[in-house]
This record gives structure tokens, C-alpha cells and sequence, in this order.
């Protein structure tokens, strides 16, 4: 049987904000949409367009 104690360890998202975040901005979205444009990353464009539409 394992008696080992327990090690006290931080949590990784102490002090982090946690839950729902705020949505990208219009900016944001043209942003990456552009750069998957210009780097011809068509399947990663589509799947971007219908996440959020």
C-alpha cells in the first residue's frame, strides 16, 4: 500500500479567469479570416465561416 503524502501543488488556473468568454470582434474575425485567405488554407477558412455563421 502506497502511504505517500500528498504534494501540495498550485492549480494551473488559480488566479485565471475561468467560464464563457467574450466573443471575437468584427476585427477580430476579418483578421483570421484574411490570414487563412492569403496562406490558401481553404478547409480551414470554410470550417472558420461555418463556426460562425
Amino acid at each position: 500500500m502506497n502511504t505517500s503524502t500528498p504534494v501540495n501543488r498550485k492549480p494551473w488556473n488559480k488566479g485565471k479567469l475561468v467560464g464563457q468568454k467574450t466573443p471575437l470582434r468584427l476585427k477580430d474575425i476579418w483578421a483570421i479570416r484574411v490570414r487563412l485567405q492569403l496562406a490558401g488554407k481553404i478547409r480551414d477558412l470554410t470550417l472558420f465561416e461555418r463556426g460562425y455563421r
